[in-house]
C-alpha cells in the first residue's frame, strides 16, 4: 500500500530512537518503535527503543507509554517483532493485546526464530501489516546485528586520518587527529564497538591504549595483528592487559618464548592459519564472530588497511580529513582513491571534516 507523509514521519523517529542504542544492545539489533492514536487523530502517543541488551524490547516500551490510547491505533517498528521466547515475552502478543490495529515494519528479520513469523501471527490476529517502509534506512540501521547473523563475522568500520590531498595516507607528522571535537568523536566510537583492532606498526610507533576516554557503554577488547612477534611486553597495551582485554593475533610460526611471554603478562593469544593476508584476516573477522563482536573498529596504518581494503574486509569508513584550509574544502576529492567508498554522510569537526560511508561488497 501506499504510504502517507505522517507514516513517513512516524518511522523516522522510530529509526531516530533505535539509534540511542548503539554499543548497549549489541548483538541484538538496534531497533525502534511508536504508536500513533487510532484514525482520524493522527498523533504519536509512545516511543521506545531498545535500551540495553536483555532489556525491553521497543514495542513493548512504547506500548507501555502509549497506554490505552494504543488501542486502534498503529505502530511503526524499525524491525519485525519477534514471535518467540527469549530473554523477554514475544512482542506480537504484547501488541495484539494492545489491540493494535494496524503494524508497519520498515524491514523483516533474518534470525530464523523469526523470520516472518511475528508478521504472519500478527496478521492471523487480525492486525493489518504492511512492510517497506524506509527499508534501505533500516537494512543500514541493522546492518551489524545481519551480518553478524548472516556473515558469522563482525561489521568492520576502519577510520583513519587523511590529508586533502587524499588517500589512506595521513598527513606527514601528525599522530594525533587535529581537533578536540574529532578525538571525542573517536573516543565516542570507540567507546561503543566490541573490539579496536591495529596492526604491530602502529603499536610499535605510537605506543597506544586503545581506550575510549572517557568509557562508554562497552569495553573494547583490544587486538594486535602481529604475524612477525615485533610487540614487546614492556608496550602499554601489553602492561595494562591483567585490566583491559587484549588479544594479540599471530602466526603458527611466532616464537613459543614470545607468545609464552605475552600470556604470562595477562594477555591472549590468537594463533591464526598460514596462508596469504586476506585469509589470515578473514580467520580473525570469523573468531571474533564468534566472540560475538558485533561492530569492530579498525585503526590500523596504511599496510593494514590496504591489505584489509584488498581482502573486502572492511564494511565502513570514517575519515577525518585534517588539514583543511577552509571549511568549503572538498571531501570528495580527498577521499578519492578510497576503494568502493560510497559515502552517507559529512561533518564539519571543530576545522576538519569528517566523512562517512559503506564500502561496497569486494566481488570475489
Amino acid at each position: 500500500m501506499p504510504f502517507s507523509a505522517f507514516d513517513s514521519a512516524a518511522m523516522q523517529r522510530a529509526i531516530e530512537l533505535a539509534r540511542r542504542g548503539e554499543g548497549s544492545v549489541e548483538p541484538n539489533p538496534l531497533v525502534g518503535a511508536v504508536v500513533a492514536a487510532a484514525d482520524g487523530d493522527p498523533r504519536l502517543v509512545g516511543e521506545g527503543w531498545h535500551r540495553r541488551f536483555g532489556g525491553l524490547h521497543a514495542e513493548v516500551e512504547a506500548l507501555a507509554l502509549a497506554g490505552d490510547r494504543a488501542r486502534g491505533g498503529t505502530l511503526y517498528v524499525t524491525l519485525e517483532p519477534c514471535g518467540h521466547h527469549g530473554k523477554t515475552p514475544p512482542c506480537t502478543e504484547a501488541i495484539i493485546a494492545a489491540g493494535i490495529a494496524r503494524v508497519v515494519a520498515a524491514v523483516g528479520d533474518p534470525h530464523p526464530l523469526v523470520a516472518g513469523k511475528g508478521l504472519a501471527r500478527l496478521a492471523a490476529a487480525g492486525i493489518t501489516v504492511d512492510v517497506g517502509l524506509e527499508e534501505m534506512a533500516a537494512m543500514r540501521l541493522t546492518s551489524p546485528y545481519r551480518s553478524l547473523l548472516t556473515r558469522g563475522r563482525p561489521w568492520v568500520i576502519a577510520k583513519w586520518a587523511a590529508g586533502t590531498a587524499g588517500g589512506l595516507e595521513s598527513p606527514p607528522g601528525r599522530r594525533w587527529l587535529s581537533s578536540e571535537t574529532s578525538r571525542e568523536r573517536v573516543h565516542s566510537l570507540r567507546g561503543r564497538v566490541d573490539a579496536i583492532v591495529i596492526g604491530s606498526g602502529t603499536a610499535l610507533t605510537d605506543d597506544p591504549l586503545l581506550t575510549p576516554r572517557p568509557s562508554g557503554p562497552r569495553i573494547p577488547l583490544r587486538v594486535v595483528i602481529d604475524g612477525r612477534g615485533r610487540l614487546s611486553r614492556d608496550a602499554r597495551l601489553v602492561r595494562t592487559a591483567r585490566e583491559v582485554p587484549l588479544l594479540v593475533a599471530t602466526g603458527p610460526a611466532a616464537d613459543p618464548a614470545w607468545t609464552d611471554g605475552l600470556r604470562a603478562d595477562g594477555a591472549e593469544v590468537w594463533i591464526g592459519p598460514a596462508g596469504d593476508p586476506a585469509q589470515r584476516l578473514h580467520a580473525l573477522w570469523a573468531e571474533l564472530g564468534r566472540r560475538r563482536c558485533t561492530n569492530v573498529l579498525l585503526e590500523g596504518g596504511p599496510l593494514l588497511l590496504r591489505a584489509a581494503f584488498a581482502a573486502g574486509g572492511i564494511d565502513e569508513a570514517w575519515v577525518f580529513i585534517t588539514d583543511c584550509p577552509t571549511a568549503t574544502a572538498d571531501p570528495a576529492a580527498a577521499i578519492s582513491d578510497v576503494p568502493g567508498l560510497a559515502i552517507e554522510t559529512v561533518d564539519l569537526l571543530g576545522g576538519d571534516i569528517l566523512v562517512r560511508g559503506r564500502i561496497a561488497p569486494v566481488e570475489r
